[in-house]
């Protein structure tokens, strides 16, 4: 069957398209997207501003025609921590829903790191043990760790990318001081979770998913995004210590000319960047592999295991 997955983030609304039948792994058929950069739309109350919730609505507007064009039966609409830490969140979920129909599902931190958990496992298989992933989004940082297909551990720090560069970095080049500032506050921030998952056993396998971790290994020597999702990505905590000091000297403009850095991201890698070896530093991982899927998947699978139990083929 053809589904549509809806992603309403704190960087960018995807709307993907993908073919996908209980048992299989699912095939992108088409790809829509735009960097709205919710997380960064706030005014000094915690809102959405007006015109990030019109782009929002016109984003929305324009997936569905896009699902009617190719041929989407199942809609799969969802929202993450931009939409669900806004003041006028409530408001802005009325609005899409007046306004185009669409319903979007808001997403708790801990059901964002149970879901991208779920993909990672499906992903590596029962071969990779105990695992433990990490996931940096616009507006938070998520954490899952365990045996099974649901983690023993799923955590949510508000450490996102966007929301630590808007908060903590808004200017071009990095002010050195801030920069020792907001590495305090990551490091503080997940410090007070490693007991919770350090209990459960060290990790057989650590995986990295998200836009932020695969920039970040690309810049540290992975395989461009162009060989293909089945080559294997490392991020290595070597590789990403020796790039943190000439991240913070650096202007957007230069960050943006880094091979496999987005222009739309450049200004958030340092914030992504800093989260990235504090976790690695702070766990005691010397590196990462890099799993392509990630939450979207997650909500894939989790809708198709619906349909594998009601014995839909």
């Amino acid at each position: 069957m053809r589904l549509g997955v809806l992603d309403v983030g704190s960087n960018t609304v995807h709307f993907l398209v993908v073919d996908a039948h209980p048992g299989a792994a699912p095939l992108p058929a088409y790809s829509h997207k735009a960097e709205l950069r919710l997380a960064e739309l706030l005014d000094a109350d915690g809102a959405i501003s007006d015109a990030g919730v019109a782009r929002l609505v016109d984003m929305v507007s324009s997936s569905l025609r896009v699902a009617e064009d190719k041929g989407v039966v199942d809609l799969l609409p969802f929202a993450t921590s931009a939409v669900r830490e806004a003041a006028n969140g409530e408001a802005v979920l009325k609005r899409v829903q007046d306004e185009t129909g669409v319903e979007l599902q808001v997403l708790s931190g801990q059901d964002e790191a149970r879901l991208t958990f779920l993909a990672v496992r499906r992903w590596f298989g029962w071969s990779s043990g105990r695992l433990l992933n990490l996931d940096i989004g616009g507006g938070s940082l998520e954490i899952g760790c365990g045996l099974d297909e649901q983690p023993d551990a799923a955590v949510s720090l508000p450490l996102g990318a966007g929301r630590l560069t808007a908060g903590w970095l808004p200017g071009d080049v990095a002010d050195p001081e801030a920069v020792r500032e907001l590495r305090r506050h990551i490091r503080a921030e997940i410090a007070g979770v490693v007991g919770e998952i350090a209990r459960l056993g060290p990790p057989n396998h650590a995986v990295a998913t998200s836009k932020t971790f695969k920039q970040l290994a690309r810049m540290t020597g992975a395989a461009p995004a162009e060989a293909g999702p089945l080559v294997p990505r490392k991020l290595t905590r070597s590789g990403l210590a020796a790039w943190v000091p000439r991240l913070s000297t650096m202007s957007v403009a230069e960050r943006s000319r880094i091979p496999g850095v987005s222009e739309g991201r450049a200004k958030q890698l340092l914030a992504g960047a800093l989260v990235a070896d504090a976790a690695m530093d702070l766990f005691g991982l010397d590196e990462l592999d890099v799993c392509p899927w990630a939450l979207r998947e997650g909500i894939i699978l989790r809708r198709l295991d619906t349909l594998d139990g009601q014995g839909t083929r």
